[in-house]
C-alpha cells in the first residue's frame, strides 16, 4: 500500500475545471476496476482554487491507481509543463 498525498499544482495555462473533470474521468475509469461502492469509500481529493491545485488521497489501492491514470491522462491532455 502506498502511504502518500499527491499535489498536483497547475500552471495558469491549465484550468483547473479542466484538470478536475480529468480526475473525474480518472475515477470513472477505476470505477470499473473496483466498483463505485469501494471507490466511493475509500478515496478522496481536495480542490484549493486559490493554490490552483488538486490533492489526491494515494494512501490505498484505489487511490494509488486513480493516481497513476491522472497523472497519465493529464500528460495527455494538457501536456507536461501543465501541471508538476
Amino acid at each position: 500500500m502506498t502511504a502518500a498525498v499527491y499535489r498536483f499544482t497547475f500552471s495558469e495555462d491549465a484550468t483547473l475545471d479542466e484538470a478536475e473533470m480529468t480526475l473525474q474521468l480518472s475515477i470513472f475509469a477505476v470505477e470499473g476496476l473496483f466498483g463505485a461502492a469501494r471507490v466511493r469509500l475509500e478515496f478522496s481529493y481536495f480542490r484549493d482554487e486559490l493554490n490552483r491545485l488538486i490533492l489526491v488521497d494515494g494512501t490505498n489501492e484505489v487511490g494509488s491507481t486513480i493516481v497513476r491514470i491522472f497523472a497519465s491522462l493529464l500528460l495527455r491532455e494538457l501536456g507536461e509543463n501543465a501541471f508538476r
